[in-house]
């Protein structure tokens, strides 16, 4: 089973792609979609949109897990998340593929244990679970790791 992890976001979209065979994990493919400031927000979410459809169709997942909108306290950065969640949403539509939500919460409980980890403790559980020889970086490719290793570990569908 191979699962798309997504942490949306406009101007960085980090995805994490891995594989479950039995209960073993291993990476596939790791990183950051990133656009520019200076683009408008159409052409920065068509971006986002053919990067994730170019991810799907490159790597063939059998199910997507995108991390659900925390609401902080800037309004327009929530905005442009959600609507860069809407169009990893449409691209997984696209495809018929099965999408799991997951808030930053869970996700961390998930991979750490604990809740309200920090950046560091997540990379780290992220590069111990699936066996990195590095620490995965930038943060957005290490949080959709995570996503990923979350769907792939609670996900009903699993191979």
């Amino acid at each position: 089973m191979i699962v798309l992890g997504i942490d949306p976001g406009t101007a960085a979209t980090g995805y994490g792609i891995v594989e479950r065979t039995g209960s073993k994990l291993r990476v596939i493919d790791y990183g950051c979609l990133q656009t520019l400031p200076t683009q408008s927000l159409p052409v920065r979410l068509l971006e986002i949109h053919r990067a994730v459809t170019e991810l799907i169709v490159t790597h063939k997942p059998s199910q997507i897990g995108v991390e659900r909108l925390f609401f902080n306290r800037n309004v327009q950065t929530a905005f442009a998340v959600g609507q860069a969640r809407g169009v990893v949403l449409l691209a997984a539509a696209e495809h018929g593929l099965p999408v799991f939500e997951y808030g930053p919460h869970e996700v961390k409980l998930a991979v750490t244990g604990y809740g309200r980890a920090d950046k560091m403790q997540v990379q780290r559980m992220v590069q111990m679970v699936l066996g990195m020889t590095i620490l995965p970086r930038p943060d957005d490719a290490a949080d959709a790791l995570a996503v990923a290793i979350c769907v792939a570990h609670a996900n009903p569908l699993a191979a």
